[in-house]
């Protein structure tokens, strides 16, 4: 996680977290994201049960033996409040021994800012499943992982120096690798509906280039630099 660094107006800064190559394409996929988000809470809102397609997928995915359950379980333990601080914990703490507090940040306010999200979207989607005290969509623990994931992908393609198109796919792919994984697992386990780990995945797509962005700026100004 070394770097780059760019300079402005004369002064050397540290490298983007949102690389500047990738930022037109990932505003794009923000968008679209977002509006999936919308979508599908406009769908199954108030919904207290799966849709058409949810039963199909959930019928396939759901009740898994051994070993897959315990995969499903521990896979699903990463978007708990133990696992997401061992994760954040070794992300953080690897960027700040490569000295780049710009994409530590990053690594606490993407996922962060995700997870929030969703915990406001639940209810204004009103959306239940086992239970009506149990609010499924968007899914906070698919956001998380693929949050998360995404902001990987954003600082090694700012590492690497990776063009427009090969860090625009890096980026997806972890992130669609992340969230279909979490995806999986949450359905596996009778947690959520698969749509509601469409709305999380999306919910990611949509918040991290926009906090990384937010940073990006911040950091830049004059009076706030991180080096």
């Amino acid at each position: 996680m070394g770097g780059t660094v760019t300079v402005t107006d004369g002064k050397v800064t540290a490298a983007a977290v949102l690389p500047v190559a990738m930022r037109g394409r990932l505003a794009v996929v923000a968008v679209l994201a977002g509006l999936v988000v919308v979508g599908l809470g406009f769908r199954y809102a108030g919904d207290a049960g799966p849709g058409r397609t949810d039963a199909r997928i959930g019928a396939a995915a759901y009740g898994v033996g051994e070993p897959w359950w315990d995969i499903a379980n521990a896979t699903d333990f990463l978007g708990d409040p133990g696992g997401a601080l061992l994760l954040l914990t070794a992300g953080v703490g690897a960027c700040l021994r490569a000295r780049r507090p710009r994409a530590a940040v990053l690594l606490l306010v993407g996922p962060g800012l995700t997870v929030g999200a969703t915990r406001l979207l639940k209810p204004l989607a009103a959306r239940t499943i086992n239970g009506d005290d149990n609010l499924a969509f968007p899914s906070g623990h698919t956001a998380f992982l693929t949050a998360f994931a995404l902001t990987l992908a954003l600082l090694a393609a700012g590492r690497f120096g990776l063009g427009p198109t090969s860090g625009t796919v890096l980026a997806l792919a972890a992130a669609s690798a992340a969230g279909a994984l979490m995806g999986w697992a949450q359905v596996a386990t009778g947690a959520h509906y698969p749509t509601d780990t469409v709305g999380g995945c999306c919910t990611a797509l949509a918040v991290v280039p926009a906090a990384a962005w937010v940073i990006d700026r911040v950091a830049d100004s004059p009076r706030h630099r991180l080096s």
